[in-house]
C-alpha cells in the first residue's frame, strides 16, 4: 500500500517577539517566513489574535495580514483566528472585506470563540459587553456569513467593502463546541491541537458525523494544526523545542514574557508537575530530523485523515526557524512524491 499523501500544508504564525528583540523585528521575520512559505509551496499563512502577551506581536491581526499580503503575490493569508467575541461583527466584515478587495481570492477569515487573552485584558477589549454576550457567537458567525454571501440584498446594514465578497470563513476550536457549530453551519473546521490536543479525535468525529452540507461546503473539510520543530539532527531539534516548552510553562505561571532562548537542560527549568502539563499540552509536536518528522506526520495523517495540515513552529533563532519550515516542506514533498 502506498503512503503517498496529496494534501495542502500551511503555516500558523504568532509573529513571536524573541527575548531581546522587538515587534518591528518580529514583523520583518514574519515577512521573511511568509515569502519562504510562498516560494516553497505552502498553501495558507495564518496569523493569530492574542492580546497583552509580550511574546506575540499579532494582536492587530488584519493589519499584519495586509502587510504580508502586500509583499507576497500568491500566498493565501488569513486569521487563525480572529477572536470574534472581542469585536463587533460589522467591523471584522469591513476589515476582511477590505483585505479581500485589495487581494482578491487570497484572504481567509478563521473565527474563534475564546478571548485570546486573560480576564483583565478581555474586559479592556469589551468594556460594554456582558458575560452572557459571549454566547452570541453562533449568531455573530451567521451574520458575517450572511453579509459575505449577500443573502439579504435589502439589509439596511452592510459592510462596505465586504458585502457579497464570498470571503472564506472557517471555525476554529480546541474543544467540541466549534466542531459542532461548524458541522451545523456547513463550514470548514480547524482544530488547535498544537496546544490543546486532548479532544482532537472526538472533535473530528463529531464534526464529520454531524456535518450538514451548505452552499459554501458540500462535505466536511478538516485542518489539523500541530507544532513541528525540524532540524538536521534530533538533538538540535529538541534543543530548539525548549523555547516553546519554556514559553508554555511561563504562561501557566502567569508570566508574560518574550520567546526565551533554548536551554541545554530543560529539566532544570520546570517542576515535575509543570513538565507533565507541558508534555500533555504539546503532545501534538513533531520534533526531530526529517526522518522522525516524516514518521510522525505519516502517523498523524493516518489517524486524523486530515484534509490539510497547518504547521506552527516558534523557534528563537530566526535562521533555524526558516530552516525548520524548509525541512518540513521537504518532508511533505517526499510524502507526496
Amino acid at each position: 500500500m502506498s503512503d503517498k499523501i496529496v494534501i495542502p500544508f500551511s503555516v500558523l504564525d504568532l509573529a513571536p517577539i524573541t527575548e531581546g528583540s522587538s515587534a518591528p523585528e518580529a514583523f520583518r521575520r514574519s515577512l521573511e517566513l511568509a515569502q519562504l512559505a510562498e516560494k516553497r509551496g505552502y498553501h495558507r499563512y495564518w496569523l493569530a489574535e492574542h492580546h497583552n502577551m509580550a511574546g506575540i506581536a499579532s494582536a492587530a491581526t488584519s493589519v499584519l495580514i495586509g502587510y504580508l499580503a502586500a509583499n507576497t503575490t500568491t500566498l493565501h493569508l488569513g486569521a487563525g483566528g480572529v477572536m470574534l467575541p472581542n469585536h463587533a461583527p460589522l467591523v471584522i466584515a469591513e476589515q476582511f472585506g477590505t483585505l479581500e478587495a485589495l487581494y482578491p481570492g487570497r484572504i481567509d477569515l478563521g473565527l474563534g470563540r475564546a478571548p485570546g487573552s486573560d480576564q483583565r485584558t478581555m474586559m479592556a477589549l469589551r468594556r460594554n459587553m456582558l458575560h452572557q454576550d459571549i454566547d452570541n457567537f453562533p449568531h455573530d458567525v451567521a451574520e458575517l456569513v450572511d453579509w459575505f454571501d449577500a443573502r439579504d440584498p435589502a439589509t439596511p446594514v452592510r459592510p462596505v467593502p465586504g458585502f457579497g465578497s464570498r470571503l472564506p470563513v472557517w471555525l476554529l476550536g480546541s474543544s467540541l463546541y466549534s466542531a459542532q457549530l461548524a458541522a451545523k453551519m456547513g463550514l470548514p473546521f480547524a482544530f488547535a491541537s498544537h496546544f490543546a490536543p486532548d479532544m482532537l479525535l472526538q472533535a473530528l468525529h463529531l464534526y464529520r458525523s454531524h456535518f450538514q452540507p451548505s452552499a459554501r461546503l458540500q462535505k466536511p473539510y478538516v485542518m489539523v494544526c500541530l507544532n513541528v520543530i525540524a532540524a538536521d539532527s534530533n538533538r538540535d531539534a529538541q534543543y530548539l523545542f525548549t523555547s516553546i516548552q519554556q514559553a508554555f510553562v511561563k504562561l501557566r505561571r502567569g508570566e508574560s514574557s518574550e520567546l526565551p532562548p533554548p536551554v541545554e537542560d530543560i529539566n532544570r527549568f520546570w517542576s515535575p508537575a509543570e513538565q507533565y502539563g507541558a508534555q500533555q499540552a504539546l503532545n501534538m509536536s513533531l520534533v526531530g530530523d526529517k526522518a522522525k518528522v516524516r514518521h510522525g506526520l505519516q502517523a498523524i495523517l493516518n489517524e486524523t485523515q486530515a484534509n490539510e495540515i497547518m504547521v506552527n513552529g516558534q523557534i528563537f533563532d530566526h535562521e533555524a526557524r526558516l530552516r525548520s519550515f524548509e525541512l518540513t516542506m521537504q518532508v511533505c514533498e517526499a510524502l507526496q512524491a
